[in-house]
């Protein structure tokens, strides 16, 4: 396996400890429909959370250049594309985790959609 695909997995991984110690429930890990894929798909109480996983070796500075028009859509898309196959009339919500640096620091950024 390739270093960066390395890197992307322990940041997962380290991801799904942090969403569970702060009481998400995860459903789904790499969930995917065709080309679309979700990261998470996470219960926060009564909404179901998207939450995209960006790892980075260096530190990042602007989260918002990680998801361009093209990574919301697909988000969208996909978001959509599970609820359907749940057959779930819920809420949605969107979320970006940063690993980044050697110390791994993981930067929470709750609702992108809408803050980007």
């Amino acid at each position: 396996m390739a270093r960066h695909n390395d890197l992307g997995r322990h940041g997962e991984d380290q991801v799904a400890c942090y969403l569970r110690e702060r009481g998400f429930v995860i459903l789904e890990r790499n969930w995917r429909t065709g080309r679309l894929e979700l990261d998470f798909v996470c219960m926060d109480g009564g909404v179901v959370v998207v939450v995209e996983v960006k790892t980075r070796s260096a530190s990042e500075e602007r989260p918002e250049e990680l998801l361009d028009w093209r990574k919301r859509r697909n988000l969208l898309a996909a978001g959509a594309a599970f609820l359907a196959s749940r057959g779930l009339d819920r809420e949605l919500r969107f979320d970006l985790v940063v690993v980044s640096g050697p110390e791994r620091r993981i930067d929470y950024y709750p609702e992108i959609i809408d803050l980007f």
